[in-house]
């Protein structure tokens, strides 16, 4: 898992979420996630994960936001994935706005993310790292902690705002060198043409769990 992160100002970013949504932020400044990983063993209830199913590259376009009721989470602008099952069958149950891409993770010393959508717009990204070492006991910072340790997603089912719980570890994070980022999913998704280098952390894996969305 890659947590790439630009900051913006809030205002920027409100015209892209729900009315019934505020864009959360940290010190004064919205942020924005684009984060690649690989999905091992993805399986739904009680079924068993699906040989050459279950395993696959996916990559969100995030951003942080509070509810009506002050709690916050995540609202996901974009997911790409490389599984027509998952695209077909988050979209219809998630209500979360899935494309279907071409993608590829190769990991050696440095860690490869490809994606190309495969139908549409043909945005995606080529992006490489070097994870370096973990952060120390002490060494994460709030907000290396506020990016990356969210514990529900919002989204939108049949017009009504719902949540989606989330549960994992914590993420045990890892400083990384970015050597490679081409992307064009920021902007596809509308998001304003970010400034900089972003943030970046790297993270082994996690155990996920995704609950049933929750209807407010």
């Amino acid at each position: 898992m890659t947590f790439l992160h630009w900051s913006f100002e809030p205002e920027s970013l409100q015209t892209l979420l729900p009315d019934d949504l505020e864009v959360d932020t940290h010190e004064g400044k919205a942020w924005v996630g684009l984060t690649p990983f690989l999905m091992h063993d993805f399986s739904v209830g009680c079924l068993f994960p699906i040989p050459g199913l279950s395993t696959f590259p996916e990559t969100n376009v995030r951003t942080y936001v509070r509810g009506p009721d002050g709690r916050d989470g995540l609202w996901f602008l974009s997911l790409e994935a490389d599984s027509l099952p998952t695209v077909v069958g988050a979209s219809l149950g998630y209500g979360v706005p899935y494309r279907w891409a071409e993608m590829s993770v190769d990991a050696a010393q440095t860690v490869r993310y490809r994606s190309r959508r495969r139908l549409g717009s043909s945005a995606g990204h080529d992006i490489t790292l070097r994870p370096k070492r973990p952060y120390g006991a002490d060494e994460a910072s709030h907000l290396d902690h506020w990016l990356t340790g969210r514990w529900r997603a919002f989204t939108r089912i049949a017009g009504r705002l719902a949540v989606v719980p989330v549960q994992h570890q914590p993420w045990p994070l890892w400083h990384a060198e970015l050597e490679v980022l081409e992307q064009d999913l920021l902007p596809a998704a509308g998001i304003p043409a970010v400034e900089g280098e972003p943030l970046v952390h790297y993270a082994p894996e996690v155990d996920v769990r995704l609950g049933a969305p929750q209807l407010r």
